[in-house]
């Protein structure tokens, strides 16, 4: 399985395709099952990236945990959530997201 991230352009902020828009958060990234599902997603970020609105973009692992998408690879976690070193900042400070392993 594998979610579409980029950063966005204006800010620099890592965000994850959902719901037909960017999302700063990878709880509703849309899930590629399958090769054409990937397939779609790549054609969505290189346009996303021609127009300007992203930068970086990647298709990542992920797994889904109980309805959860968790990124695979320690990177996209670490995107996912935040930086290590301060868990006062970043997502992983919000009410809601998932911390940094």
């Amino acid at each position: 399985m594998k979610v579409l991230t980029a950063n966005r352009l204006t800010d620099g902020e890592a965000v994850w395709y959902a719901n037909g828009g960017w999302a700063e958060t990878i709880g509703n990234a849309e899930v590629a099952h399958d090769k054409a599902a990937e397939d779609r997603l790549e054609v969505i970020g290189a346009k996303a990236y021609a127009d300007n609105e992203v930068v970086d973009v990647n298709l990542i692992d992920v797994s889904v945990v109980n309805g959860i998408v968790e990124p695979v690879r320690l990177r996209e976690k670490i995107r996912a959530a935040g930086p290590t070193n301060r868990n006062d900042l970043g997502k992983q400070a919000r009410p809601t997201a998932a911390r940094a392993a």
